[in-house]
C-alpha cells in the first residue's frame, strides 16, 4: 500500500523556494533544502525529483504567483497611469523600506542560470513575455478609456516597461542611491 505524503506540499515548496531565492541555485545544498522543508531526502526525491527538478517546480510556482500579484496591482486602479506608477513605486519602496528584498526570483534565475541552461532561459523568457502581456492589456485599457493617446503602441510600450522592470530590479540589488532609481523610474514611466 502506498503511503500518503505526510507533509503539506505547498508549505514545503514555499520553504524550498525561499532557500533557492535567498541563496541561488548553485549555492543551495540538498541539506539546506531538507532542513528548510522539514523532510528527508528520500521524501524530497520521491515527491519532487532531484534538485534541478525541485528548483524548476518552485520557479514555475513563483512565476504564477508573481504574475497574479502584478495583474492584481495593475487592475486595482481605474487609472492606468496611476496603476503602473503605483506598481513601480511599490517595487522601489519595498527595497528601500528597511530590510531590503531578495529581488525577483525569476530575474535572479535569469541572471544565474539562463545563460547556461536552455530550460531556464525558456522559463524566464516565458515569464517576461507574460509580464509584457499584462502591461499591454493595461495599456490597451488606457487607450480604450481615452486616458492614453490612441497612437500609443501598446505592445512596444509594454515591452519597454518589462525591460525597465528587469533593469530596475537587478539595479536594486546593489542598493544605489534612492534618487538614482527614482529618476530612472520617472523617465521610464514618462513614456506613458
Amino acid at each position: 500500500m502506498v503511503r500518503l505524503r505526510e507533509f503539506d506540499e505547498e508549505k514545503v515548496l514555499h520553504a524550498a523556494m525561499r532557500v533557492f531565492w535567498e541563496k541561488g541555485y548553485e549555492a543551495t545544498s540538498m541539506n539546506d533544502l531538507t532542513s528548510a522543508m522539514g523532510i528527508q531526502r528520500p521524501s524530497l526525491y520521491l515527491a519532487f525529483g532531484d534538485k534541478k527538478q525541485l528548483f524548476e517546480t518552485t520557479l514555475r510556482k513563483y512565476t504564477q504567483w508573481h504574475a497574479a500579484g502584478i495583474r492584481k496591482k495593475l487592475e486595482s486602479n481605474s487609472s492606468v497611469r496611476e496603476a503602473i506608477h503605483a506598481y513601480f513605486k511599490g517595487l522601489v519602496d519595498e527595497e528601500y523600506g528597511g530590510e531590503g528584498s531578495l529581488g525577483c526570483f525569476c530575474i535572479n534565475t535569469m541572471v544565474e542560470l539562463s545563460p547556461h541552461d536552455e530550460k531556464f532561459e525558456i522559463i524566464t523568457r516565458e515569464h517576461q513575455m507574460y509580464l509584457s502581456v499584462l502591461f499591454q492589456e493595461t495599456i490597451e485599457r488606457g487607450i480604450r478609456s481615452g486616458e492614453l493617446n490612441q497612437e500609443t503602441n501598446a505592445k512596444a510600450l509594454a515591452q519597454s516597461l518589462v525591460v525597465s522592470l528587469i533593469g530596475i530590479t537587478v539595479l536594486l540589488k546593489s542598493r544605489p542611491d534612492r534618487s538614482f532609481v527614482d529618476n530612472a523610474v520617472a523617465v521610464s514611466l514618462s513614456l506613458l
